[in-house]
């Protein structure tokens, strides 16, 4: 029987190029997407033609009762999911005295508390399954002044990896930390912001997203110990 993969914010970026590579290896794809409707489509499209199955859902990680709703789908439609990917993220950079209560809390909200309910209210389908909770090198020691409440999102995914896998016996959890990423918002930033933040933390190359995807297809079937955090630093190039 084919494997079930469910990917959160997989239309575009990071996200993407995990639903392809899982595709590749021959799981069906439970994707989400808040507001990249066209973009989700287009993907849904490419993955039906490797052979697999596509089935997509809005998801807004700021919305509890979107939330419920998304995972009575998953439990009524799928019975049993095999990987979680907790992909989905926001970032609301500024300074330190322009961020205000609203931000920090809805950066923490999508980045940590979603990841939690999410593997809250999915766990009992998935014994025997693996979850990967895609984290940041800002969560450990690479964090800027402009991204305080998201570098203290991903530290704490981070820990709640750490915490979940002692809580969830029959499960694999892994967090997994890369440096900057090639995707489409990068790409957008200030270019100078962007080289000086690199040469800050000691990054030669922007890692790319397939790099990323396929280090989380080999988690998936590796002998890692459960609890685990991977750190991308660099490019594999």
């Amino acid at each position: 029987m084919r494997k079930n993969v469910i990917i959160t914010g997989c239309a575009k970026g990071i996200g993407r190029e995990i639903a392809l590579e899982f595709a590749r290896f021959n799981y069906n794809i439970i994707g989400t997407y808040n507001t990249s409707l066209e973009d989700i489509k287009t993907l849904k499209t490419k993955i039906e033609a490797i052979g697999v199955k596509f089935d997509y859902y809005k998801l807004d990680l700021l919305d509890d009762s979107s939330i419920d709703s998304f995972c009575k789908i998953v439990t009524q439609n799928y019975e049993h999911i095999d990987v979680l990917i907790n992909n989905a993220a926001l970032s609301l950079d500024n300074d330190f005295y322009s961020k205000t209560k609203e931000e920090f809390m809805k950066v923490l909200e999508v980045n940590l508390i979603g990841p939690f309910l999410l593997i809250q209210k999915l766990v009992s389908l998935m014994d025997g399954g693996t979850i990967v909770n895609i984290s940041s090198t800002d969560g450990i020691n690479t964090c800027s002044r402009y991204n305080m409440d998201y570098s203290a999102s991903k530290a704490g995914l981070i820990n709640l990896t750490k915490s979940l896998a002692l809580e969830l016996e029959n499960i694999k959890v892994y967090s997994i930390s890369p440096n900057w990423v090639n995707t489409d918002s990068v790409r957008e930033m200030n270019k100078d912001y962007l080289e000086e933040e690199m040469r800050r933390i000691g990054q030669k190359k922007l890692i790319e997203p397939i790099e990323v995807a396929r280090d989380i297809v080999a988690l998936v079937g590796s002998s890692v110990k459960t609890g685990s955090n991977i750190v991308m630093e660099d490019s594999h190039e």
